[in-house]
């Protein structure tokens, strides 16, 4: 499986001086290592996101960050999840993510996904276009990217992209993966079906049913087994020894965002915590395994944006969630 547990690191608010914020995403990167986890994962994005933070929150720039962790760590594979495609040339892309693959060792994985966030892209200076437009042009992307990365030399003529027998030398491999990220039933997994070697699927987890349904279908359409699709799930997590510190971490990160889970009704509550597994570790593996494992995802991808980067988590994590997904 080319991830079956992954870690991603949605944020870099650490409270501590910037000098000391590289260090801990490198702590963290080697603990996931260790405790065995298959891939760490940065978000490509220039601004914090909505819902975890203001814009102006610390964000470090996806592939120096992986460029970094190459050589910080020797096993784990590295990936963003996922690059913004409307953030840079196609041709470009497969040249940056294969010079990542040739620094690792063979550790790098293409994420790839269509691009939303429009503050970034009015204020960077990006087109953003309609939705339409930006799977218009990851799928122009990925008829460029894919080949290069197999090392074949495409020329392509589109609306959006073009390219003239395009070279991408060196390259270590010709099977680095690619992995498309999103919830589009429709547009995201047809793409996937058709170029992917992975996808992770971003939704609640209720929803989970309905999108393998879905995949199930765009595999279909093109005549390809639908087992041969990897598959992965993005979960928030709230995790630590005792149940109760989980809840209250929880419970503080979602007041900072304006959500008092304390006063919420049950439907509310379930409604805000839909993507989110919280307790102790053995209260976790559960709310995994049931809604989301027993669904028929092959593997997660977890951030533990409240405290992961304290030592020991992601330790505790990869603990806790590893016996799962080689089961």
């Amino acid at each position: 499986m080319t991830i079956g547990l992954g870690y991603q690191m949605p944020n870099f608010s650490y409270s501590a001086p910037v000098a000391d914020l590289f260090p801990t995403v490198i702590a963290q990167a080697r603990e996931a290592e260790s405790a065995g986890f298959d891939c760490a994962l940065v978000m490509d994005h220039f601004y914090q996101l909505p819902g975890l933070g203001a814009p102006d929150e610390p964000m470090l720039e996806a592939y120096t960050t992986l460029g970094a962790l190459a050589t910080a760590t020797e096993k784990i594979q590295l990936s963003a999840l996922v690059t913004g495609n409307t953030y840079r040339n196609p041709a470009m892309l497969a040249k940056t993510v294969s010079t990542l693959d040739v620094a690792s060792g063979g550790r790098a994985v293409l994420g790839i996904g269509a691009g939303w966030y429009e503050l970034e892209h009015k204020q960077y200076g990006y087109e953003f276009g309609t939705f339409t437009d930006r799977f218009e042009r990851l799928d122009e992307a990925l008829q460029i990217i894919t080949p290069m990365l197999r090392g074949e030399r495409p020329t392509f003529d589109g609306k959006w992209y073009h390219v003239e027998t395009a070279i991408n030398e060196p390259r270590i491999r010709d099977d680095l993966p690619i992995m498309l990220g999103g919830s589009g039933e429709k547009k995201t997994f047809a793409l996937a079906a058709r170029f992917a070697d992975h996808l992770n699927i971003v939704c609640n987890a209720s929803e989970l049913p309905r999108k393998l349904d879905a995949l199930e279908k765009r595999c279909a359409e093109i005549g390809r087994d639908r087992s041969t699709l990897e598959t992965s799930f993005l979960s928030f997590v709230f995790l630590d020894e005792s149940g109760d510190r989980a809840r209250q971490l929880q419970h503080d990160f979602m007041l900072r965002r304006g959500i008092d889970l304390s006063k919420a009704s049950d439907t509310e509550r379930a409604a805000a915590t839909d993507r989110m597994f919280c307790g102790g570790p053995d209260e976790v593996a559960e709310q995994i395994k049931t809604r989301v494992l027993d669904q028929g995802i092959d593997g997660i991808i977890l951030n533990l944006a409240a405290n992961g980067h304290q030592p020991g988590i992601v330790e505790l994590a990869g603990r806790t969630l590893r016996p799962l997904v080689d089961a």
